[in-house]
C-alpha cells in the first residue's frame, strides 16, 4: 500500500471530512429565516433568525459599500450565525472546522447593542437573535454606508504598498521599523521567523507559522477589544510591554541586518505585494472588482511597456512642422549685419562678372564712381551717409525720442 510522504500529511488534512452530515439542516433553517433589506425597522421580541441575501446584480457605486445592521435592546442579546458557512454543528472537513472556529472567535459578544458589518456582494449572511429573556424586545435596523472608508483605505493602501514594495524591501528603515512593530504586536510569529534556521522542516515551519499567525492576530483582535480598559487600568505595563520588547525586536532585527542579497530583496518585494493583493482583495466589497484590480496591477509592467511603444510609434508617425522661434535684439542685430555683408559681397561678386552690362548699369546711375568703387571693394556708404543715419537713427537721434517721448499709446508717431 503506498503512503504520501511524512511532509504531505498536514496539507491532506484540510480535506478528510470531518463529519458525515451535511449542511442541509443548517440550509433548512436558513430558509425559515426572515429577509432583511436596506432601510428595513423592525421591532420585535423573542428568538428569531433574519438573513441578508446577496445581491445579484452589482452597481459599481457601491464598490466600496457596507451594510450595517444594528441590533439593540434593554437586555443582553446574543448572535448566533446558522448559515452553512458559519454553522459548525456539521463541518464536512477539517478545514470548515477551522474556518468555524476561527468564526466563533470572532463573533460578536453579548451586549444590549450589537452591530454586524455584511459585505452586501460577497455571501449570504443568516443569523438567530437570542435575548436572555426570552420576552424582551429589540430593535433590528438596517442601513447602507456608501462608502465606508475602512474599506477605501484598506483598498489605497494595498495599491501604494504594490508599487512601492521594491523600494521598501530595499529600505532598512522600513526593515527596522516594521520588524519592531511585527515583535511587538505578534511576537511568536517574530520569534519563530528568528529560529526558522532551527527548523528542519518547511512543512513544520509553515505548520507552526499558520498557527502562530492566528493565534497572534486574535489576541491582537481581543487586545483592540479592552484596549481602553487596559489602558486606564495597566497603562504602566503596557508602556513597559511595548518598550521592552519593541527594544528586543529592534536588538533582534539589527543584529541579523536587512537583507543585502538579491534574492533575499525580490522575496520579501513579492511577499509585500502577495500582502497588497490581500489588502486590495479585502478593501472591496464587490470581488469581481477586486479581481479586475488585482489582474491590472498584475499587468503593469507589460501594460506599462505596450504604452511606452505605442508613444514612440505615435511619435514616429506623427508630422511636426518647423517651430518657429522669436529673435532676440542682439540675434536680430547680429543675423542683420551678417546677412547685410554676405548680400553686399555677392552683388559684389556678380558685378566683377564679364557677363555683367557695366556700360548699361552706369549710364543708369547718378554716381557712377561711388558704384565704382563699391566693385572695387570700398563700403557702399559714404562718410557722409553715415553720419546722417547716425544724427537720425543713432543714440540720442531724433528718432530714438520720438519714440521714447511719444504721447501717443499706440506708439506711432503724430501724424
Amino acid at each position: 500500500m503506498w503512503w504520501p510522504p511524512p511532509g504531505l500529511w498536514w496539507p491532506l488534512l484540510w480535506l478528510l471530512p470531518a463529519g458525515a452530515v451535511r449542511g442541509e439542516d443548517a440550509a433548512l433553517s436558513a430558509s425559515r429565516c426572515k429577509d432583511l433589506k436596506e432601510m428595513d425597522l423592525i421591532k420585535t421580541a423573542g428568538s428569531d433568525c433574519y438573513c441578508y441575501n446577496q445581491d445579484s446584480q452589482i452597481h459599481w457605486t457601491y464598490v466600496w459599500s457596507t451594510l450595517q445592521v444594528n441590533i439593540t435592546s434593554p437586555v443582553l442579546l446574543s448572535i448566533v450565525y446558522i448559515t452553512e458557512r458559519h454553522n459548525c454543528q456539521y463541518p464536512e472537513t477539517i478545514l470548515s472546522v477551522i474556518k468555524c472556529i476561527i468564526h466563533n472567535l470572532w463573533a460578536p459578544r453579548d451586549s444590549n447593542k450589537i452591530t454586524i458589518t455584511i459585505s452586501p456582494y460577497k455571501e449570504t449572511v443568516c443569523f438567530t437573535v437570542k435575548p436572555i429573556k426570552k420576552t424582551s424586545g429589540y430593535t433590528i435596523s438596517v442601513n447602507r454606508n456608501i462608502v465606508d472608508f475602512k474599506l477605501f483605505l484598506v483598498f489605497v493602501a494595498g495599491i501604494v504598498l504594490y508599487f512601492y514594495a521594491k523600494t521598501l524591501s530595499q529600505s532598512p528603515i522600513f526593515y527596522y521599523s516594521s520588524g519592531t512593530v511585527l515583535g511587538v504586536v505578534m511576537t511568536s510569529v517574530f520569534v519563530l521567523l528568528l529560529v526558522k534556521r532551527y527548523i528542519p522542516k518547511y512543512s513544520t515551519f509553515w505548520a507552526l507559522m499558520v498557527g502562530c499567525w492566528f493565534a497572534s492576530v486574535y489576541g491582537v483582535y481581543q487586545l483592540m477589544e479592552e484596549l481602553e480598559w487596559l489602558w486606564y487600568r495597566n497603562r504602566i505595563y503596557v508602556l513597559g510591554y511595548v518598550v521592552v520588547v519593541g527594544f528586543l525586536s529592534f536588538a533582534a532585527c539589527y543584529k541579523n541586518g536587512p537583507p543585502v542579497d538579491a534574492r533575499s530583496r525580490a522575496l520579501l518585494t513579492w511577499t509585500l505585494r502577495l500582502l497588497s493583493l490581500v489588502l486590495i482583495y479585502a478593501g472591496v466589497a464587490a470581488p469581481p472588482f477586486a479581481c479586475a484590480a488585482m489582474l491590472l496591477l498584475l499587468c503593469s509592467p507589460s501594460l506599462r511597456c505596450t504604452l511606452k511603444t505605442l508613444r514612440r510609434v505615435k511619435q514616429w508617425f506623427a508630422w511636426k512642422g518647423p517651430v518657429a522661434r522669436h529673435l532676440t535684439e542682439d540675434e536680430y542685430r547680429e543675423q542683420a549685419e551678417v546677412e547685410t555683408a554676405r548680400g553686399l559681397e555677392d552683388l559684389r561678386q556678380a558685378c566683377r562678372q564679364p557677363s555683367f552690362p557695366t556700360w548699361l548699369t552706369i549710364s543708369r546711375l547718378q554716381d557712377p564712381k561711388k558704384f565704382a568703387d563699391f566693385v572695387l571693394g570700398s563700403s557702399h556708404l559714404s562718410p557722409k551717409e553715415v553720419s546722417l543715419h547716425e544724427a537720425q537713427y543713432g543714440l540720442g537721434g531724433a528718432f530714438l525720442e520720438e519714440q521714447l517721448f511719444n504721447p501717443h499709446p499706440d506708439g506711432l508717431p503724430a501724424s
